[in-house]
């Protein structure tokens, strides 16, 4: 009988640890930035998306940043109370929520405008290797949201 190969078990040969490593690292960097907004990175994200698009369902919204509505719920409660978005039933089907960003959501945007060239500029990446990367890391993401 073979012996078991434990060296698949080390740390260091998980693909899963340097970027579960990294995730939570570069959100540690995010965060004396967008403490200034008075956001966190879930609440950041999700503003991100409504500058975008201005107005989404929040089963679109679960889409475009991977949450459950379980997860949102509690984050866009915080953003309305804060009033950067508006929750509303659809006019054409109730059972859809619809988010919207207010005024003062929208001028939240040019505050945090600067946090993607700083964060871009504590990864110390050419361009290069940020495409690669970025390429990467979304090729991974859709393998392993295929349904």
């Amino acid at each position: 009988m073979d012996k078991p190969n434990y060296d698949a078990l080390k740390l260091e040969n998980q693909l899963c640890f340097p970027l579960y490593a990294c995730a939570k690292e570069l959100v540690r960097h995010y965060k004396p930035y967008l403490d200034e907004l008075d956001l966190t990175y879930t609440q950041y994200i999700l503003m991100m998306v409504l500058w975008e698009k201005k107005a989404q369902t929040v089963k679109e919204l679960g889409r475009a940043l991977y949450l459950d509505s379980g997860t949102l719920t509690p984050v866009l409660k915080k953003l309305e109370k804060k009033g950067y978005l508006t929750r509303s039933r659809s006019t054409e089907d109730e059972r859809n929520l619809i988010v919207t960003v207010t005024e003062k959501g929208e001028a939240l945007k040019a505050q945090a405008v600067h946090v993607p060239r700083q964060i871009g500029q504590c990864l110390e990446l050419t361009a290069e290797e940020a495409a690669t990367f970025y390429g990467l890391l979304y090729k991974v993401l859709g393998t392993l949201t295929k349904e």
